[in-house]
């Protein structure tokens, strides 16, 4: 069989090649490619409808990156035995694909659009989610579908001082500023990432640095489109439009719109009550017998309310409800909110709320990670929920949806920064944010809130976390433009830029940027940057108003928590045969215990709910621990009564020989009615053979000696 092969490469920084191949993997797509780095091989397809549904207004795009299990060698977990829903991991590349390909479909194609990837063969030196995006645009770019691409994405990292492209996984944990940036020749769509409290000027350079890098991989795909044969592209017809009625509509409504923005008013709802006034009272003054499509009056409304609002804000050089471009909405802070969670925090920002709570649990709380590419333990996670009646709308609740897996995230990496090391830390973390309220960046609410739960909580954070929101306003023709903090859900739809950022007082921690436009340039960025740190130690300082530090003690109801750091050899004996010792341990005490082996050493965690159990549990590790020591007394407890002594155990785990001679002073002819199995008798250790390790016990030395009588 003959192949229609075609195979292109590109080369990053540091010589490293990436190719791709199209024409032998599915030929049936409109578009199919395999991207190859090292040994990892993604396969990525589109399909995409030829007409629209009709009534249908949007561009119907689906994005799914699957890791196949065999792709690293390995068999999935469960009962079924067979990749299932897609994982919060494979969740969060969708959207980093999504986020970057969508806004450069055409605004009138509305076809349903299909992008499947596949991880067909996964390396740990060349991590797949920096070359998804890269993948999807090769497909589309080898189709026949509309599209003003090509785009692509790397991840970017710092390793002691220097700028990785596409860095191993080994890399990536090293690293202390973590970004996947996605661009097109001459723009940047996108960057999500974390980083370690660095400064902006550090984040612009690998913002750079992923740019030239993406530059190349753009250019491939120019050249990879034309051997294709694929520079055009398929025709469409996806939306019926009347100019005339367009331009009426305009000329009737703009200046009503404009005046609506201009009034500044605070209050969401009103807001939005007094723009559709504006329609409504058109649509009632149409005679009864009309031919207008109501459908293009709402869509064309549309456009007439957004130009209005943003040649508003440029014009008066105030916002929406009436603040300026640099000024933070009123905030409300309150910590210890709710009585029994571990921790608590309400915080509010304008129309914006989050109650967020922190649970601290022990190591069998751990989050199971078993994915193809990694697997293991996680101590930390947070949980963003976003119920419909934070803005007033009938939603089911059908667990959490791609954008609550998204946000979450965000607040995710944000936080994590300032937790304490692993290994200082025994407590497994878990935040919920709970969003009540919602007017834009209820993400960022989640941060300051989740911080300041933390610090209630008592968790040895290193510093609070603020999070802003920013946005821009921009006109190409005039070249105006203005940044916008902490934006409202109404700027967020309206403006050209998403930007979200966190940080402690010292630096970045996190970011998520959407860039709606083109041409918008690093001082223009900067100037975003400078401008979202003035708002976020603002924010920071509204929150120290009611906590500046995390909690010297635990709440009363949190579970105490002690590290017995052991031998090796000794894990061995705290577990028990089966499990035997350290089960009885909990039974007895109401204490939680966990061992595991770290450096060569045995780690036990304990945890429990009052000084009582935690004491009485530790007691008893200790003396399973603890050397026997010659001269010492111990409390011991008849096991067994022979005829020649007793066997006493005086330490969990250790018998020794109480001799029919050593039980006291007067002689003792036989054993019986001596001694009972289970008796309780204070020894004293006074001898370990050297040869056996037997121990040899004494009653007798810790009783008064008898006088001796005259004879």
């Amino acid at each position: 069989m003959q192949f229609n092969i075609i195979n292109k490469t590109a080369m990053l920084p540091d010589g490293r090649e990436i190719s791709v191949e199209t024409g032998k993997l599915a030929r049936q797509a409109d578009g199919a490619v395999v991207v190859r780095m090292g040994d990892t091989m993604i396969l990525a397809t589109v399909v995409s409808s030829k007409d629209a549904k009709e009534g249908v207004d949007f561009l119907p795009l689906s994005v799914d990156y699957q890791e196949k299990f065999a792709s690293t060698g390995k068999i999935p977990g469960g009962f079924l035995k067979r990749e299932g829903r897609l994982s919060d991991y494979e969740i969060l590349t969708s959207r980093l694909v999504d986020r970057a390909i969508r806004p450069l479909f055409p605004s009138d194609y509305h076809a349903d659009t299909q992008i499947a990837i596949s991880l067909i063969s996964g390396d740990e030196n060349a991590m797949p989610d920096a070359l998804a995006a890269f993948a999807a645009s090769c497909a589309l770019s080898v189709s026949d579908i509309p599209f003003d691409g090509p785009i692509s994405e790397v991840r970017v990292a710092r390793v002691a001082g220097e700028f990785i492209v596409n860095p191993t996984m080994k890399q990536k944990e090293e690293a202390d500023i973590d970004l996947i940036v996605a661009a097109t020749l001459e723009n940047i769509m996108m960057v999500e990432g974390e980083m370690k409290e660095v400064s902006e000027d550090d984040m612009l350079e690998a913002l750079k640095i992923a740019h030239e890098a993406i530059k190349a991989q753009c250019t491939l795909q120019v050249e990879l489109t034309k051997e294709a044969g694929k520079e055009e592209k398929r025709e469409y017809s996806h939306e019926a439009n009347d100019e005339e009625l367009r331009k009426e509509l305009f000329d009737l409504m703009y200046e009503k719109a404009y005046e609506v923005a201009k009034q500044q008013i605070n209050d969401k709802k009103e807001r939005s009550a007094a723009f559709g006034q504006i329609k409504e009272d058109y649509i009632e003054n149409l005679p009864e017998e009309h031919e207008i499509d109501l459908g293009l009056v709402s869509k064309y409304y549309k456009e007439i309310q957004k130009k209005a609002c943003r040649d508003c804000v440029l014009n008066e050089g105030k916002r929406l409800d009436g603040r300026a471009f640099d000024q933070v909405r009123p905030i409300a802070t309150e910590v210890d909110f709710l009585p029994r969670p571990h921790g608590s925090a309400l915080f509010t920002r304008g129309e914006t709320q989050s109650l967020s709570t922190v649970t601290l649990g022990t190591k069998m709380d751990d989050q199971l990670i078993d994915q193809a590419m990694t697997e293991g333990y996680n101590k930390f996670y947070l949980h963003y929920n976003f119920p419909g009646f934070s803005t007033g709308e009938v939603k089911p609740n059908r667990g959490p949806a791609r954008r609550e897996v998204g946000h979450g995230n965000l607040a995710y990496r944000a936080l994590k920064q300032t937790l304490p090391p692993a290994e200082d830390n025994p407590y497994t973390i878990r935040i919920v944010s709970d969003i009540l309220e919602s007017n834009g960046s209820s993400s960022m609410a989640t941060v300051c809130a989740g911080s300041m739960a933390l610090m209630d909580a008592g968790v040895p954070v290193s510093a609070a976390v603020s999070g802003i929101a920013m946005g821009m306003i921009s006109d190409s023709e005039t070249g105006k433009f203005a940044i916008l903090s902490d934006i409202l859900g109404d700027e967020d739809h309206l403006g050209d830029m998403d930007f979200k950022v966190t940080g402690t007082a010292k630096g970045l921690t996190a970011c998520q940027m959407d860039i709606k436009v083109d041409g918008l340039s690093y001082e223009v960025m900067k100037q975003a940057m400078d401008q979202a740190k003035a708002g976020r130690e603002h924010i920071l300082g509204e929150m120290q108003k009611s906590i500046d530090a995390p909690r010297e003690d635990l709440k009363p109801n949190a579970p105490r928590s002690a590290v017995v750091r052991i031998e090796k050899d000794m894990i061995g004996a705290v577990i028990g045969p089966g499990g035997k010792v350290v089960q009885e341990i909990q039974n007895e005490t109401g204490a939680t215990v966990t061992i595991e082996e770290i450096d060569n050493k045995g780690v036990v965690s304990v945890f429990a709910v009052d000084k009582a159990a935690m004491e009485d549990a530790l007691k008893r590790i200790n003396a399973i621990v603890a050397m026997p020591e010659v001269g010492e007394v111990y409390d011991g407890k008849v096991k067994t009564i022979m005829p020649f002594g007793a066997f006493i155990e005086f330490m969990p785990g250790k018998d020794g020989l109480l001799h029919i001679s050593e039980i006291k002073w007067e002689r003792v002819e036989n054993m019986d009615g001596v001694m009972e199995v289970g008796e309780e008798v204070k020894v004293k250790l006074v001898e370990i053979d050297k040869k056996t390790g037997k121990f040899r016990l004494s009653r007798k030395v810790l009783l008064p000696k008898p006088e001796k009588k005259e004879a």
